[in-house]
């Protein structure tokens, strides 16, 4: 009898063993925490691809920076050691020259605008051109308009920007955002910019309320200016080497839940957009609603700028769209 027992626990590992090689396993890694919109949304896409798949195909995922930051979970992609990321639209620069589109301000006329160039020719074409880097765009998630906070300064008009110093990400395009609006950009990592306004290090940052909100920045900043001077999407990376060896099946389950996904984060992105606000200013932060024409005249020299380049043609494509 325990000899029986031993030879069906024996068939019952090597079973499971079988099961867990069949299934398709997709690894996803990102720096967000679990409470954001954007881990959730993935939640929900990695339930989909198992239900879709019948459990043949399944996604584990990796938050908090697990398994390394931003760029260094997008060159695993590259190499096909990670099979997918979530990554800002503008540290992605540095690897597709043509998402500095992102991080031009005022590109954008408002969020119907963003989204029908996301949805459209434009943006598919923008997710596909890091093919030959061995990215894939997949989708865009909702990550709302960018937006200057401060810690002691109103910011009503450009000007005021005079002379501040302003946190951005370490993206060129940026820094030449804040320089054309007259502050003075200071790239500094995310986890070092809590302390940075603390201590004075910096005058102030800009970012979406959600990230203002749960970053707990509005505790060390008295204003939130929304003059919404970039709309930057997420993006959810996939790499080719790893796409490519899916079957047609695979790849279809997968974008389909992907698609499905997007849908579902832009109701909670819109949800947490509206509770971040509500939440900051009963924390005391004063929030201001500038007009935002003089900030998009003082940005004309810089669009201006990529006249005769690939970004300047993309720049008058997307103004064309209505």
């Amino acid at each position: 009898m325990k000899k029986t027992s031993i030879i069906i626990s024996v068939i019952m590992i090597l079973l499971t063993g079988c099961e867990k090689q069949s299934a398709t396993v997709i690894k996803l890694a990102h720096v967000l925490d679990i409470t954001h919109p954007v881990h959730k949304s993935m939640l929900y896409m990695a339930d989909l691809v198992k239900e879709k798949s019948k459990g043949r195909m399944r996604i584990d995922i990796y938050p908090g920076g697990q398994l390394g930051n931003e760029r260094e979970l997008i060159e695993l992609l590259q190499i096909g050691s990670l099979a997918m990321t979530k990554v800002s639209a503008s540290p992605m620069e540095s690897f597709v020259p043509e998402m500095k589109i992102f991080s031009i301000p005022y590109v954008f006329r408002n969020e119907d605008h963003l989204w029908k160039i996301l949805n459209g020719e434009i943006g598919e074409k923008l997710l596909l051109a890091g093919h030959d880097y061995y990215l894939r765009g997949m989708c865009y998630y909702d990550a709302g308009s960018r937006s200057f906070y401060t810690k002691d300064q109103p910011i009503n008009t450009p000007s005021d920007l005079r002379g501040l110093k302003i946190r951005v990400m370490k993206s060129k395009t940026a820094v030449e955002m804040v320089q054309a609006l007259g502050g003075s950009a200071t790239p500094i990592s995310w986890g070092e910019l809590y302390t940075a306004l603390q201590q004075g290090v910096v005058d102030g940052a800009e970012n979406n309320p959600p990230s203002f909100y749960l970053s707990r920045h509005y505790e060390v900043s008295q204003y939130y200016c929304l003059d919404e001077h970039t709309f930057v999407p997420d993006i959810l990376l996939m790499s080719t080497r790893v796409w490519n060896g899916l079957s047609d099946q695979e790849q279809e389950w997968l974008q389909s839940a992907i698609d499905e996904s997007v849908v579902y984060q832009r109701k909670l992105w819109k949800a947490a957009s509206e509770e971040a606000l509500q939440k900051v200013q009963e924390a005391g932060v004063k929030i201001l609603y500038p007009e935002k024409e003089p900030f998009r005249n003082c940005v004309k020299d810089m669009h201006n700028s990529y006249k005769g380049t690939k970004i300047y043609e993309l720049l008058e494509d997307i103004n064309n769209v209505e």
